[in-house]
C-alpha cells in the first residue's frame, strides 16, 4: 500500500493554493511530473559541492565523474539492462532518436522496411522519417477505433525487408498498454531490430529489458520525478557497430558515442535522486529490488485512482472516455476524455479555474488523434494519475466535471 499522506510531504508543489483557497490538483503527470524534495536536494547540493566538468584529476571533477558513473548504474538497474555501459544519456527522448535514426540510416538500404506505429508519439515517428532519405520504406500499423493497434495488421506487415520495428510501450493520449511482450516474441527469430518508447509506461511499471528481446529503450526522467534529462538503452555491443554524429575528440564508444557535448550534470543528479527516490517506496536488498517492489505498489496505487476517475466519467451522459477500458490491468493511469458540449481546451479552462491541472489537445500523438477524428474537435482532455494522487483529489475533479 501507498502511504499517501506521507509521499505527498515529500513534493512542495503539493501545497500550492490559489486566490479562490483552492488547493492545486496536479492531474498533469503524462506531461511532466512533480519532483519531490529530494531531487530539489539533489540538483542544489550538485551546485553547491561539485559543480565541475567530467575527467578532471581534482575534487570536484572526480565527484561529477562518481555521480555521473552512479547514474548508469542506477538507470541500468531500473530498466534491468546488462549494465552501465548500455545506458545514454541526452538532452531529451527526440534529439536521442534522432541522433540514432541518423546512425542507422548508414546501416539500413535502399528497399529495407522499418515498421511505426498510428498510435506513437512523434518523437518515435518523425525521427524515423530520416531514413526515406536513403531509400528505407516507413510502414504504419493500424490504429483501431478502440485506441488499440491492429495486432494483426502489426504481424502482417512484418516481412523479410523489416530491419526494425519502433513502437511505444503505452500511449501518452489514450493509456493503452501495447503489446509489445507479443511483438517481442514475434521477432525473437527474425533479423531485426526491435525499438520500445518507455517514455509514458517507465513512470508507472517495473521494466526488464532482458526479458522483452528489445534492442532499444528510450525513456525520460521528467516523467517519473525527476528533471528533463533522458536515457537511451542500447543492447551490448549495438551502438559500437553503428556510426552516430560525433565530435572526434569524443569517446568512440558506448554508451558515450552517441552523447554530444557536455552533458547536464546538475540535472543528472537530480535524475540519480529521482530514482532513489522511487526506490524508498519499495523493499528489497538490492536497488533493483526495491525499485521492482516500488513499482507495484505505485502501478496498484495509480490504476486504483485511474479506475475510479474512468468509472465515474462513464456515468456522464455528455463524456465520452476514449480508449481501453479499466477491466484488467492492461492500461497506464491516464483517462482522456471528450465532451459533447465544451471543446478540451474549455473543460481544461474550467478545470484550471478551480486549480486543477489538466491537459488538452493531441500532446503529439498527433496521428492518432487524427486516425479517431478528434483533431476537428481540439484533440482530447486528458488526466493522469501520479504516486502523489488521492482519491479526494480524484473525488473533487468528477466534482468539478459534473458541473460542467
Amino acid at each position: 500500500m501507498i502511504n499517501s499522506e506521507k509521499i505527498r510531504e515529500y513534493f512542495p508543489s503539493l501545497s500550492r493554493i490559489d486566490n479562490n483557497n483552492n488547493q492545486i490538483i496536479y492531474l498533469d503527470g503524462p506531461g511532466g511530473t512533480q519532483v519531490p524534495i529530494q531531487v530539489i536536494e539533489g540538483i542544489s547540493q550538485y551546485y553547491i559541492r561539485s559543480n565541475a566538468n567530467t575527467h578532471g584529476e581534482f575534487a570536484t571533477s572526480k565527484e561529477t565523474d562518481f555521480m555521473m558513473d552512479g547514474l548508469r548504474g542506477r538507470v541500468s538497474d531500473m530498466l534491468g539492462s546488462e549494465g552501465p555501459n548500455t545506458i545514454s544519456i541526452g538532452q531529451n527522448m527526440t534529439t536521442l532518436n534522432y541522433s540514432l535514426a541518423r546512425a542507422l540510416s548508414r546501416k539500413f538500404k535502399e528497399g529495407d522496411e522499418v515498421i511505426i506505429t498510428e498510435l506513437d508519439h512523434e518523437a518515435n515517428r518523425g525521427p524515423w522519417r530520416v531514413l526515406e532519405e536513403v531509400g528505407v520504406k516507413l510502414v504504419e500499423v493500424k490504429l483501431l477505433e478502440s485506441g488499440i493497434l491492429d495486432y494483426s495488421d502489426f504481424k502482417n506487415k512484418i516481412n523479410d525487408k523489416t530491419v526494425m520495428v519502433c513502437m511505444g510501450m503505452s500511449s501518452n493520449a489514450f493509456g493503452t498498454l501495447n503489446d509489445f511482450i507479443d511483438i517481442g516474441s514475434h521477432l525473437k527469430d527474425k533479423d531485426c531490430l526491435f525499438l520500445l518508447d518507455a517514455v509514458h509506461y517507465a513512470p508507472h511499471f517495473s521494466i526488464n529489458v532482458q526479458e522483452l528481446n528489445c534492442d532499444f529503450m528510450l525513456c525520460s526522467a521528467y516523467k517519473f520525478y525527476g528533471p528533463h534529462v533522458s536515457f537511451l538503452y542500447s543492447r551490448p555491443g549495438l551502438l559500437d557497430s553503428l556510426s552516430p554524429d560525433r565530435l572526434v575528440v569524443q569517446d568512440q564508444e558506448a554508451p558515450y558515442i552517441i552523447e554530444t557535448g557536455t552533458l547536464n550534470h546538475a540535472a543528472c543528479s537530480g535524475v540519480a535522486s529521482a530514482i532513489d527516490f522511487i526506490s524508498s517506496i519499495g523493499e528489497g536488498d538490492s536497488l533493483r529490488e526495491k525499485l521492482e517492489s516500488a513499482y507495484q505498489k505505485i502501478s496498484n496505487h495509480e490504476f486504483e485512482l485511474a479506475k475510479h476517475l474512468y468509472d465515474s466519467l462513464q456515468n456522464f451522459q455528455k463524456i465520452t472516455v476514449i480508449g481501453p477500458d479499466f477491466s484488467s490491468k492492461k492500461r497506464t493511469p491516464t483517462v482522456s476524455f471528450v465532451h459533447n458540449d465544451f471543446s478540451p481546451q474549455e473543460v481544461c479552462k474550467k478545470l484550471a479555474s478551480k486549480n486543477i491541472c489538466a491537459w488538452d489537445g493531441h500532446f503529439y500523438a498527433l496521428k492518432a488523434i487524427q486516425k479517431l477524428g478528434l483533431e476537428s474537435k481540439g484533440g482530447v482532455t486528458r488526466l493522469g494519475v501520479s504516486v502523489y494522487n488521492t482519491k479526494q483529489e480524484i473525488d473533487k475533479v468528477i466534482e468539478v466535471i459534473s458541473e460542467i
